[in-house]
């Protein structure tokens, strides 16, 4: 099994944040291990998680000085991955044909099509934290219920109850839209 390494020290990010070239290479590998867990249970495909977890960690280089609390290490860098999980969803709903469509839409479909994604994204946005979550990790990256439940520390009861919170949630949101 693998070494469970823990999140660099307050001493190490206080050292980062003052510039300290050995202390931001210490941080960013030291963080590493940690924002690809992160990436791999929050994005969609093993690739946007890689991405996810890069991107988190370029920021982490340039904005360290930005975090206000050495201890909010990890919560500030789950949420950088977070978001940059669900900006990829995002990005995938735009880029990605509907199943058995004709090769080209209409600037009207095409319209409608923007505006729908957009208020299923910000009904994701505005969801709780708790079932964001899984509701990201249940529909959007097509994990099963078990290892979703298992994944937040969860009953699959829990888990089931959230879930259709979530998407009781979006449904009212956006009328109409099938899930």
């Amino acid at each position: 099994m693998a070494e469970v390494r823990e999140w660099p020290g307050s001493s190490v990010v206080a050292a980062a944040q003052d510039g300290d070239v050995e202390a931001i290479a210490a941080l960013v590998s030291g963080a590493h291990p940690h924002v690809r867990r992160f990436a791999r249970s929050l994005c969609a495909t093993p690739e946007d998680a890689e991405d996810a977890a890069q991107e988190a960690l370029i920021i982490l280089y340039r904005k360290i000085g930005m975090l206000r609390a050495t201890g909010a290490l990890a919560s500030w860098m789950f949420r950088i991955v977070r978001n940059e999980c669900l900006r990829r969803a995002r990005s995938a709903l735009w880029e990605r044909p509907a199943a058995g469509a004709a090769p080209y839409r209409s600037a009207e479909d095409e319209v409608l099509g923007r505006l729908e994604a957009g208020r299923v994204a910000e009904a994701i946005a505005a969801l709780p934290e708790d079932q964001r979550r899984v509701l990201v990790m249940r529909d959007v990256q097509g994990l099963s219920g078990r290892m979703v439940a298992d994944a937040l520390g969860l009953s699959t009861a829990a888990m089931k109850s959230r879930l259709h919170r979530a998407r009781a949630a979006v449904r009212a949101v956006t009328v109409g839209a099938e899930w």
